[in-house]
């Protein structure tokens, strides 16, 4: 994947609603890491859904381009997709830090997600790695290398499901499969375009 020249920027945050500014059910508020609603294009025809965000701002409290961030973006971008047709959000809306209870805090935070899929009506989600598969999937034996490569219909959404951008950043091997999701769901969005 690698690209001559593709640089990794900081796509624009989406403002967290009003009224889940002070959330704190799931109780990740107690590890101090800041709420993230989303980022790139509110009004995106793809969602994709990640587990937590990522590290975002350095010791100092400078903001940077996570690995995370910086291998969608790549793919997106050798598969033709751009900033604007993309939205990226999260099962949990706050980086755990540490030790919490998994399966109570995804499942209050799903919430979340299905308040903003009812708001955003995306064309397609896709979805990147076990825990955002699970989450969506509501199962929790679901896994990618079983689904991956194909369309669900999943709660009325067209669904397509690859492994999470840091498990290609760990196992190179994996980087053909993960290019080939995205060039699934690209295609799949020129079509609904043409």
């Amino acid at each position: 994947m690698a690209i001559d020249n593709f640089c990794a920027s900081l796509w624009p945050e989406d403002p967290i609603p009003h009224s889940q500014k002070d959330c704190r059910e799931c109780g990740l508020f107690e590890h101090g890491s800041r709420m993230v609603w989303g980022e790139g294009n509110p009004d995106a025809p793809i969602m994709i859904i990640l587990d937590n965000p990522g590290a975002r701002e350095n010791r100092e409290g400078n903001p940077f381009v996570c690995g995370t961030r910086q291998t969608l973006q790549k793919a997106a971008n050798v598969t033709g997709l751009e900033v604007k047709d993309l939205y990226v959000t999260f099962i949990l809306k706050r980086r755990p830090i540490r030790t919490y209870d998994k399966e109570k805090t995804r499942e209050t935070c799903m919430i979340h997600l299905k308040e903003q899929l009812t708001e955003k009506k995306p064309k397609i989600i896709f979805c990147l790695g076990n825990v955002a598969v699970q989450s969506f999937f509501q199962n929790p034996e679901a896994e990618v290398k079983m689904l991956r490569g194909s369309w669900h219909h999943i709660n009325g959404f067209k669904t397509a499901v690859a492994y999470h951008p840091l498990a290609i950043r760990r196992r190179p091997n994996l980087e053909a499969l993960f290019l080939s999701d995205w060039r699934m769901v690209a295609e799949a969005f020129k079509n609904m375009k043409a």
